[in-house]
């Protein structure tokens, strides 16, 4: 599961149905998630005596704390709605539209420079796991990083000129 969080592309989940314990993790461990309107999301380890204790660190980072315990406590299924609105979830959709807002994201994603992204995600799990000023001093230096990859150069001589950019997909600097 951590490995979701290491690789250089998004991961994006899509359920369909009932995701339980390691597939609650997996749910939670992923960059976005998009679930039917039908989908519920569970943790029941405890009713059979196994409390869910590695989900529960995905969980715990992904939903409020008082929201993770209940459902790793109970057992219980919460619906896809609730896992929405307490931030499991990323879009819940009507079962008929999931491959189409799926591959929406996926599309949109592709559109961008691959090493931004990278850069990116890779920035955003490093500073969370930080304090709000350390947080900044990481992103800072990312944000000069990144303006002198040779796709934040095109991106932004892209925009000044109000045209698409056109992505090279490198980490090498402009200066190179």
């Amino acid at each position: 599961m951590t490995l979701i969080q290491d690789v250089p592309v998004p991961v994006i989940a899509k359920v369909n149905g009932l995701a339980t314990a390691a597939g609650c993790q997996l749910v939670a461990s992923c960059d976005i998630a998009v679930a039917t309107d039908k989908s519920k999301f569970a943790t029941p380890g405890v009713n059979i005596g196994l409390f869910c204790s590695t989900p529960a660190v995905a969980l715990g980072r992904s939903v409020p704390r008082k929201v993770a315990l209940e459902m790793l406590f109970t057992g219980e299924p919460i619906s896809a709605q609730d896992a929405l609105l307490h931030g499991l979830l990323t879009k819940v959709v009507p079962e008929d539209k999931l491959e189409e807002e799926t591959m929406k994201i996926a599309f949109k994603i592709c559109q961008t420079s691959r090493s931004v992204v990278a850069l990116g995600k890779s920035t955003f799990y490093r500073q969370m796991a930080q304090g709000r000023n350390a947080a900044y001093h990481i992103a800072t230096q990312v944000m000069v990083d990144n303006l002198a990859l040779k796709d934040g150069q095109e991106g932004i001589n892209a925009f000044i000129q109000k045209r698409k950019p056109q992505w090279i997909h490198t980490t090498e600097s402009a200066q190179e």
